[in-house]
């Protein structure tokens, strides 16, 4: 861990930018706003004249050597006092990112981003009537990315405005997505809500009894006001980990529930533990018209999936993959994650032979994040991770394998603490891009949160403002505050929808 040390009183925010871009070169960093007790202090200059040219420098003490950047960046137009905050404190970051590079010798190729979703600026960007080059120019310039970055980042808005051609007005719809929380067990990386199902004290159906509800309720208030859907997804946890008689009973209510059923363009059910998968539930997903599914691998190494917590072997993710390809699962995506523990570059590369002879319409390629609350972080003396050089050559590999095998990038998030400063990339073959992830990475409609730890954002399509509301990821207090949940969010909603409800 490094203290960094900062001159001058700086607003909150800032400073979390400020950690956050230490936390890309040093774990765990803190930042101070004395010199004492330090590791290395940065002391930062400033100014803006008369033209908005806004100058920056930044000069970085560490072990008695001294680095020194500076950065100009000159604007057009002059700004108001929150978009000045915004264009200094990005100076701020550049000079900072440069020092801290000139003392490491990292390179940081995502710049100054440290943001969950680049490609949702791409968008903003391309909105706002710029071309290409100059949003090459800008995130190059101003956000000091790497050509490599923002030609992946411009590839894949590309593909998601093939995929989805009205993806700048789908605001006038809306999407689902429905938490189950229970899993076989609990992986030692998960941080969702995930609770290893057993029932002995009736939990389960419990749950299951006030989703029902809560999908009939919302239901009720989109069939009222004419709502289509644009897509539906069901995650956690591990939905095929009820039964397959709950499962029926679940999308029976949905189908009957919800408006305008046969213009939704898409469902998905996480089947991501195989061994939660069997016939009888691959047998009620196609009765009722749902072949996109996952099945998620995470590793072809036994000992990694053991090392986890996965209770599933190697052999068991291929053989439920053949069995929900041949029940008729036409759309299955699977999951690999980059520097599970003791793995390195010889066993991603045996996961990615093992899944070319599969060939799943869609591959995740995750990035291990060290997440707070997991049982990873919480004993990381366990769990001998990638170094920062070979998680990037896995994810080089993962981008040539890609190629290799007809597979284009179509979605794109990161997330804090994740290894190598790397990313999280969805590729599919053509055609098979999953709707739902690339509305919820762009966050360009309201996504409707239902059941267990389930996270509703609120999107206002005229300003993009957004509201979010969580429901309870502990199954008894969903149990006991469900209908609570159900009020709250139906009052976002009538605010965000003010239009009279239609008569039926």
């Amino acid at each position: 861990m490094k203290v960094l040390g900062i001159n001058g009183n700086y607003p909150q925010d800032w400073v979390r930018v400020f950690n956050h871009i230490t936390n890309l070169f040093f774990e765990d960093s803190k930042v101070s706003k004395t010199d004492k007790d330090t590791d290395l202090n940065v002391y930062f200059e400033w100014h803006i004249d008369a033209n908005h040219t806004v100058t920056t420098t930044a000069e970085l003490h560490s072990d008695g050597e001294t680095y020194i950047s500076k950065f100009v960046q000159e604007y057009a137009d002059e700004a108001n006092e929150k978009e000045q905050n915004i264009r200094l404190k990005r100076a701020l970051s550049h000079v900072l990112l440069d020092t801290l590079e000139k003392l490491t010798g990292i390179h940081q190729k995502w710049g100054i981003l440290t943001g969950i979703r680049p490609t949702k600026l791409y968008h903003k960007f391309r909105k706002s009537g710029l071309t290409d080059l100059e949003i090459h120019t800008k995130l190059k310039e101003e956000f000091r990315l790497s050509d490599e970055k923002i030609t992946l980042m411009k590839k894949i808005v590309d593909r998601q405005l093939t995929t989805i051609p009205d993806l700048d007005t789908i605001g006038n719809e809306v999407s689902i997505y429905i938490g189950i929380p229970f899993c076989p067990t609990k992986c030692a990386y998960c941080t969702f809500p995930a609770y290893a199902i057993h029932r002995k004290n009736g939990r389960v159906e419990s749950f299951l009894d006030g989703l029902h509800i809560e999908i009939r309720e919302m239901g009720k208030w989109l069939k009222e006001r004419d709502m289509k859907i644009t897509s539906i997804y069901w995650g956690g946890g591990t939905p095929t980990s009820i039964e397959a008689d709950e499962m029926d009973a679940l999308y029976q209510t949905m189908y009957d529930s919800f408006p305008h059923a046969e213009s939704i363009r898409e469902v998905t059910v996480e089947a991501g533990r195989p061994d939660t998968i069997t016939p009888a539930k691959l047998e009620v997903l196609k009765k009722w018209g749902i072949d996109r599914i996952s099945v998620n691998p995470q590793s072809y190494t036994d000992e990694t999936l053991k090392a986890i917590g996965r209770h599933h072997t190697v052999q068991e993710t291929i053989d439920k993959f053949w069995l929900s390809r041949n029940m008729g699962m036409n759309n299955i995506n699977m999951d690999l994650i980059i520097g599970l523990p003791n793995e390195g570059l010889e066993e991603f590369e045996n996961s990615l032979v093992e899944t070319e002879k599969m060939q799943p319409e869609s591959l995740t390629v995750h990035t291990l994040s060290f997440k707070r609350a997991s049982e990873m972080t919480h004993n990381k003396q366990k769990y001998k991770v990638a170094d920062r050089e070979t998680a990037e050559k896995m994810m080089h590999r993962a981008h040539e394998w890609t190629t290799d095998n007809n597979y284009e990038p179509y979605y794109l998030y990161r997330q804090k603490n994740i290894l190598g400063n790397l990313e999280n990339v969805g590729y599919s073959k053509k055609g098979e891009e999953s709707i739902y992830n690339i509305v919820i990475m762009e966050e360009v409609q309201t996504i409707i949160g239902l059941g267990c730890g389930a996270s509703s954002k609120f999107v206002n399509a005229e300003t993009g403002k957004i509201t979010q509301f969580h429901n309870p990821k502990d199954p008894a207090a969903y149990i006991m505050t469900f209908e609570d949940a159900i009020d709250k969010k139906l009052e976002i909603l009538d605010e965000l929808y003010k239009e009279e409800p239609k008569l039926i």
